[in-house]
């Protein structure tokens, strides 16, 4: 069944109560948010253009969670999630109904196990890289791009001790009709302190060529954040180092070797001489809440092709949320990216808008983009 003819059915079916997020009797909650925006992109190629996107926060989903109690402090819990383009009604992927999650596991008293297609740690520590949670045009992080997702996924994540937790994800590969020998899976290791005021915490990512490529070189994610508190606001920076970015048709850097959304099978071939390119990525950024409904923040980064190949790039934002309701956010932002000579990078939301530039307009240019949506959680 499609998604879109299971989101009508469950329009259709479902009683008002549990399509607001409570089901009084099966113990299943129905989530989710639509979040759209008015995207302008500029470059100074003298190209631009003006689109309506789907999420520059959160991806346009439906999902579905539930939990058995088993007593003594074990419970069953299970999370099925799917994502859509709300602004034209079509489903994110075509290739799989709950693309965003489909995963079982098992909590105990000491860590939760599970099993599945889930999000990757990187994907999850968003809220402490920078004030946007790492989701709009101007985020460095998010322009270089975010590991998110793996399927056939086996994770363990501790509960949290003394303000300490970690957790670890294996992503097997799994033969789908070519032979498996000679794939590796895709290693994932988190650790996330808090104290007080402060947090800090690494989550990075493996994943080595197959056996018969070329370029013997792993596909590397690490990133290390540390987070101030200091009232009303909060005081954000991180460090990244990476080599999964390459080309394709959009850009110099508008792809990436690993799939960042995929699975093990679709790994890391050992073809590409781009994964011998390292970046190191710093950024810095701030929030402040003004009101009870109203938060600002601004945020500078950097990316540096170690290389020497000038494929670096430089970005900048600033802008703000205003909550209407608890469910309803209207936001804002203005973005810049300054692309060096030989760098390609391009902006990105939670999801890649789908009004992009591409090719002569982005490779070697300094890009400005405007952002104005509405979130709505429910």
């Amino acid at each position: 069944m499609k998604a879109s003819t299971l989101c009508a059915c469950l329009a259709a079916a479902c009683p008002a109560a549990a399509l607001a997020g409570i089901d009084p009797g099966s113990g299943v909650t129905v989530y989710g948010n639509i979040d759209e925006y008015i995207g302008y992109i500029h470059s100074d190629s003298g190209a631009h253009v003006l689109g309506l996107n789907d999420g520059a926060i959160l991806r346009s989903r439906l999902g579905f969670r539930g939990n058995e109690d088993l007593g003594n402090g074990w419970q069953v819990r299970y999370t099925l999630e799917l994502g859509h383009n709300a602004d034209t009604g079509t489903s994110a992927e075509a290739t799989r109904l709950f693309d965003r999650q489909a995963w079982i596991g098992i909590e105990s008293p000491v860590g939760e196990l599970r099993l599945g297609r889930q999000n990757t740690d990187i994907f999850l520590i968003g809220g402490a890289i920078d004030y946007t949670e790492r989701t709009t045009f101007g985020s460095v992080l998010n322009t270089f791009g975010v590991p998110s997702r793996y399927e056939n996924d086996v994770s363990f994540k501790t509960v949290r001790y003394a303000g300490l937790q970690a957790s670890v994800h294996y992503a097997l590969p799994e033969n789908d009709g070519v032979n498996v020998r000679g794939r590796h899976p895709v290693v994932q290791l988190a650790v996330d302190w808090q104290g007080g005021p402060w947090r800090a915490g690494y989550a990075g990512l493996r994943a080595r060529p197959e056996d018969a490529g070329t370029v013997r070189t792993s596909i590397r994610y690490d990133n290390a954040y540390l987070n101030y508190k200091y009232g009303r606001g909060t005081l954000y920076a991180t460090v990244l180092r990476s080599n999964n970015s390459t080309n394709n048709a959009n850009g110099w850097n508008a792809a990436s070797i690993l799939s960042n959304i995929g699975s093990p099978n679709n790994g890391v071939a050992g073809t590409d001489a781009h994964a011998r390119r390292f970046y190191n990525i710093w950024q810095l950024s701030a929030d402040y809440r003004v009101t009870s409904n109203l938060r600002v923040g601004a945020l500078y980064g950097r990316m540096r092709d170690t290389s020497g190949g000038g494929a670096g790039a430089a970005g900048f934002n600033a802008g703000g949320y205003y909550a209407l309701s608890k469910r309803t956010t209207l936001y804002g932002f203005a973005s810049r990216l300054a692309n060096e000579a030989h760098a390609g990078f391009r902006f990105s939301s939670s999801a890649a808008p789908s009004a992009n530039l591409a090719g002569a307009d982005v490779n070697g240019r300094t890009l400005t983009g405007l952002q104005l949506g509405i979130l709505h959680r429910f």
